[in-house]
């Protein structure tokens, strides 16, 4: 006897026409939590390996060319199938798998920001004060600046000399090195300081990294725990204090990435935003056999501060790269970019219920719900956003749900309550058809930041769908 109890009219009309959002572990086809795993693993790796712009095109060449890739040049023939790179003044990079399509067809393009707040030295910033050695730091990027107050900061980047010779400085990530930090008021003295509003408690100009206070030994003269840094540096680098001059050097968190719960079931580490989005899309053509239409993979620097420069999205070194590949098919870049789809892989915020007054629930992202979908970013009346039109959202629906990833629709937060950009608007410039999409994240912009793995599966799944569409 079947005891199963029929639907309501109710309940079949619900399940057919309701718009019902599912947990991502809900969801999971057969031998994905092992899949899921197995990506976590790589990524963590990839954060650990590159905490600043340079070093993330280093792991980026590295891992492309143990995958087939070669550096393109100029006037190279290529080929369906033919896996090329181009780096952009060592802090942006640019990948091609050669599609069986000519570009008149257009391309499929992931981009990604590989830059993350931090603070750079300033041009000159090594002082003294009161027998203790500073340096003074500029904040990049939209950050909290009480964050980043008593934690372990590494240095990472590059001195460039007159000669010509660049020294890549990396103290903090190797064995037995030193860390700095930036030092706090005491709650003992902290009474006037705690009545600050948040943004004001620590300005700009506080944020000196503690360095150093051994002084140099049987000397008299000024600034000598100074001198005795200054040459400590000139031991192991060969500079000198006028060198800082033609240097970028970074401070960033001392924190390698790391699982997060009882469960492992998220990650914690510095710079998820966007480096979990531009593994997602590496990864992702790296696994590419042949596509139909030539995939692309844009690695972007200074997003954090506008796109801005040589080296952020606005460059026209984008658009060079492209008219080379185009010009070697006799294709007009401009025929191949209106035919073309782009999603722009940068996080979204995740929805905090610790903080729940600033987002709008019904269409916020959730840790868990997969990749998310954002079809405007900018602020408050979608100011700096390229809002992707209808069509164009229900492409990547199909897309996506033909592949089986699990998806959801996100904004950044509630209409007056702030707003982000990514680099989506600067690809629509281009008459790119585009869509924001990427990993939903807890307390973005912090020193140590929050994501989940199903998501970052999922966005990696996500892109290598986008690149392999027809």
């Amino acid at each position: 006897m079947d005891e199963r109890k029929e639907e309501s009219r109710g309940e079949q009309l619900r399940r057919a026409l309701a718009y019902e959002k599912k947990n991502g572990y809900d969801r999971l086809q057969p031998g994905e939590l092992e899949a899921m795993d197995a990506y976590c693993v790589g990524y963590k790796q990839f954060l650990d390996a590159g905490k600043t712009e340079r070093e993330c095109v280093d792991r980026t060449i590295a891992l492309a060319e143990a995958s087939g890739f070669r550096p393109y040049t100029r006037g190279m023939e290529l080929n369906a199938g033919d896996k090329v790179y181009q780096v952009n003044r060592g802090k942006a990079i640019m990948l091609a798998v050669m599609g069986k399509k000519s570009l008149a067809e257009g391309v499929n393009i992931g981009a990604a920001h590989i830059d993350s707040p931090r603070l750079d030295l300033k041009q000159n910033p090594l002082y003294e004060a009161d027998e203790m050695a500073f340096l003074k730091t500029h904040y990049y990027g939209g950050l909290r600046k009480y964050q980043w107050v008593t934690i372990p900061l590494e240095l990472h980047g590059v001195v460039a000399l007159k000669s010509g010779q660049v020294i890549r400085v990396s103290v903090g990530n190797g064995e037995g090195d030193p860390l700095f930090t930036i030092d706090d008021l005491l709650p003992h003295l902290g009474s006037e300081q705690s009545k600050k509003p948040l943004g004001e408690a620590i300005p700009g100009e506080s944020l000196n990294i503690l360095v150093g206070s051994r002084p140099l030994s049987d000397d008299e003269g000024k600034d000598r725990v100074k001198i005795a840094v200054l040459e400590l540096l000139n031991r192991k680098y060969g500079i000198v204090e006028e060198d800082f001059i033609s240097a970028e050097l970074s401070a960033v968190p001392a924190f390698n990435a790391c699982d997060i719960g009882f469960d492992r079931s998220l990650i914690g580490a510095y710079g998820h935003d966007d480096r979990v989005c531009a593994y997602a899309a590496l990864a992702a053509l790296l696994q590419l056999g042949t596509p139909e239409r030539t995939a692309i993979c844009m690695l972007a620097d200074k997003e954090e501060i506008g796109s801005e420069g040589v080296t952020g999205m606005k460059s026209e070194c984008f658009d060079t790269f492209m008219a080379d590949l185009c010009a070697g098919q006799g294709v007009l870049p401009r025929a191949c970019y209106e035919k073309s789809f782009c999603l722009s892989a940068d996080v979204t915020a995740a929805y905090d219920p610790n903080f729940a007054d600033v987002y709008e629930k019904r269409n916020s992202a959730f840790v868990n719900y997969g990749m998310g979908l954002c079809k405007y970013t900018g602020a408050r009346g979608k100011s700096g956003a390229s809002d992707a039109s209808a069509e164009v959202v229900a492409y990547a629906r199909r897309v996506l749900d033909e592949a089986n990833v699990v998806w959801q629709m996100a904004e950044l937060g509630k209409v007056d309550a702030g707003g982000g950009g990514t680099v989506a608007a600067y690809m629509a410039e281009r008459n790119i058809d585009t869509l924001d999409a990427g990993v939903p994240v807890l307390s973005m912009h912090a020193p140590f930041e929050t994501v989940g793995k199903l998501d970052c599966y999922m966005t990696f799944k996500g892109m290598k769908a986008v690149f392999e569409a027809v």
